[in-house]
């Protein structure tokens, strides 16, 4: 039930990485350690992590006394980020705005084969927490705002994870994180409070929980903060009332990092670690990351001998341990795999990468038809994330920052160096910095780079979504210098940072997230009209920090009442960008929406139906999203909910007819007793700007 890092084993020197063997058989030989997780400072090669687990392995199997193989476990979040030459995906964010699960789960099954080539077979992913509150450093890591999309995409993850059987060579155990209600502090920051009355937290953050549940998820890591005033981890509540007992959820639930003793040190809930253990334990802990000393260990046993808590339910915990590593096989196979490691660097994974960041790019602004680049023209390009690698990956790159790019693949190519490669030297000049702008360049485009560099958890608290006022500046500069010269904004950023004092300045805005290590080819392929551009919004992009709505917010969210000088009534809600925008080098038209019946009764489902034809001159993709309105109902409606998404390809002047079911299910929320329903009732549903009515009577 112990789970320690790398470093409790491992030589303070770390280079090269080194097992120090005193301290290794202290872990498992003398206190029976389970499982080890993490790196000491920076990813590893194939060669060393094979080494440092079969070292581990054989102490484990020849001088313990029950010749129990150990597990190891590692975050592998967007690629196998903790292992060198590894293929890393855009980040979850990213992934959502592709609208394809089948790509989501592709780049999962891609990831758990080279973690597993890597010789690991637990990967901490993925993240199932909505991501409702930008602020959040984690939200990059989310697959955005919607319910819906966060539970297909999870669900897709998992399945591309975990495959038919953990004892594949090509699976790894999934763990779906982080529960729950991590993703909404109310400050804003990692490892915070949230405030969520039961009603929001069984419709936005409980379903993806229960969907992972259902399709199979072995493990479970629980929210670092604490939900309503109590911390998650000893929410006997939460953990087995409703994890347990409700979603009937039948595997691992193991701590995130050092959390139970931060219900001493940081909730104040228990008085001494011991009461911290009693806690976490009795709420439904399994597995404990302590990380680094044998307190939980020590202390869980003296509570056992006290009585305290009983061995059955030390019994309990142990059993879902030694199930998974039966399901992993490492009781058959307790070493590295060598037909897994086969696995490893396949040239596919490469187009794979490719194919999920040029998916995933988001076209938020083209006036003008700025965009595509003609590639003979000349172009400016400034800022400091033009030729950085770092602020392409994000966090968990090779480090837990993700800001050392001396340890990323060589062939990995900046936004820069691919645009070179596309159009060659001559047509690109770059200044990194904004205050060394040449006056004398006479430049056909600019292409400003824009966002964030890469952080990791609580390093990316901020305290505003604005951008640094040096690049508001610098921009503002360049309009003064080039007056009449078409600027585009490529942003590579983990949460929208607000662009609204200087989006008017840019004919092209292009929406990159964190894209990975394909990031700078797809960008340069999307920006000279080598890809057409498909991705759409994840999140509602704010216009200002003070307003933070999401789409499916209610409708007093955005009402506005003015008393004088005379009453005045009306909505007002105006992000940047609203959910689901993004917009392509075609053009395409919605026509047709139709019911196959417009009365749904009982547990009947009817077809909607939309055609949608490509009016422009290239082949293009685009996403069909169905969403619903309930015009009135006992607990206050959204304006809208997305019930559906499906993503087609078009030839210009093409035409196809795009179908969805819908059931009473589909349209139901959870009521004042805390349970879903659907009630009788006029619906809207709606796909771009048609409207057609459902009425759904129970029988």
């Amino acid at each position: 039930m112990t789970n320690l890092t790398l470093s409790a084993i491992t030589d303070p020197s770390d280079n090269p990485l080194k097992v120090d063997p005193v301290k290794l058989r202290d872990v498992i030989v003398k206190h029976h350690v389970g499982s080890i997780q993490n790196v000491v400072k920076h990813a590893y090669s194939l060669e060393e992590w094979h080494k440092l687990i079969n070292e581990i392995q054989k102490v484990s199997l020849t001088e313990t006394r029950l010749k129990i193989p150990f597990l190891y476990c590692i975050d592998a979040v967007h690629g196998t980020n903790f292992t060198l030459n590894s293929t890393l995906f855009p980040h979850n964010l990213g992934l959502a705005a592709t609208r394809n699960p089948e790509l989501v789960k592709l780049c999962a099954e891609i990831t758990a084969k080279e973690v597993r080539a890597s010789g690991i077979r637990y990967n901490f992913s993925p993240v199932l927490d909505v991501g409702r509150q930008p602020l959040w450093p984690r939200f990059p890591e989310t697959f955005g705002e919607d319910v819906l999309i966060s539970t297909i995409m999870g669900v897709a993850s998992i399945k591309g994870y975990e495959g038919k059987s953990l004892n594949d060579f090509a699976s790894v155990a999934s763990c779906m994180k982080h529960f729950v209600g991590y993703s909404v502090p109310a400050n804003g920051k990692d490892r915070a409070a949230a405030y969520i009355p039961e009603i929001n937290l069984r419709e936005y953050f409980l379903p993806p929980f229960k969907a992972a549940v259902d399709a199979g998820s072995h493990t479970l890591m629980v929210n670092s903060g604490e939900v309503n005033g109590t911390p998650v981890h000893a929410s006997r509540y939460l953990l087995t009332d409703v994890l347990r007992n409700e979603l009937n959820y039948k595997g691992i639930i193991i701590t995130d990092w050092e959390d139970i003793k931060k219900l001493t040190e940081r909730h104040r809930v228990a008085e001494n670690h011991k009461e911290a253990v009693y806690l976490s334990v009795n709420a439904g802990i399994d597995m404990c990351i302590v990380p680094f000393d044998f307190s939980f260990y020590e202390d869980l046993i003296a509570l056992v001998k006290e009585g305290r808590i009983k061995e059955e339910r030390i019994n309990e915990s142990v059993k879902r341990i030694l199930d998974l590593k039966f399901d992993l096989g490492i009781f058959e196979r307790p070493y590295v795999e060598k037909e897994a490691v086969k696995n490893f660097g396949l040239p596919e994974y490469k187009q794979a990468a490719l194919a999920a960041a040029r998916e995933s790019i988001t076209l938020l602004k083209n006036a003008d038809q700025v965009l595509p680049l003609e590639k003979n023209k000349k172009v400016l390009v400034v800022g400091p994330y033009a030729n950085s690698l770092t602020a392409l990956n994000g966090a968990w790159s090779y480090t837990w920052q993700g800001r050392k790019p001396e340890y990323f693949p060589k062939t990995d190519l900046t936004i820069l160096e691919a645009l070179k490669r596309k159009v060659g030297e001559t047509n690109i000049v770059y200044k990194k910095d904004f205050k060394e702008i040449p006056s004398d360049v006479k430049p056909d485009y600019i292409i400003v780079t824009l966002g964030e560099d890469a952080y990791a958890e609580t390093p990316g608290n901020t305290k505003s979504l604005e951008l640094p006022s040096e690049d508001i500046e610098g921009v503002r500069n360049i309009v003064k210098m080039y007056p009449t010269i078409p600027l585009v904004y490529i942003l590579t950023e983990g949460r929208p940072r607000l662009i609204r004092e200087i989006e008017p300045h840019a004919k092209g805005v292009l929406m990159a997230y964190w894209p990975g290590s394909q990031g700078g080819n797809a960008v340069a392929d999307v920006l000279y009209g080598d890809y057409n551009p498909s991705g759409k919004l994840p999140f509602t992009y704010p216009r200002y920090s003070g307003e933070l709505m999401t789409y499916d917010h209610k409708w007093l969210d955005e009402a506005v009442e003015i008393v004088e000088p005379e009453y005045k009534y009306f909505y007002e809600f105006d992000p940047q960008y609203p959910f689901g925008f993004g917009l392509s080098y075609t053009s395409f038209e919605l026509s047709n929406l139709k019911l196959s019946n417009d009365q749904l009764t009982g547990d009947s489902k009817i077809k909607v139906s939309v055609d949608v034809k490509n009016t422009g001159r290239k082949s293009g993709q685009e996403t069909v999203e169905l969403y619903s309105r309930d015009h009135f109902a006992s607990v206050t409606p959204s304006v809208k909910r997305l019930r559906g998404f499906k993503k087609v390809e078009l030839k210009p002047g093409e035409t196809k007819t795009v179908e969805y079911e819908i059931s009473a299910s589909d349209l139901a929320f959870v009521g004042e007793d805390m349970k879903w329903i659907t009630e009788p009732g006029a619906f809207d549903i709606m796909v771009g700007d048609l409207k057609v009515l459902l009425n759904y009577r129970r029988q």
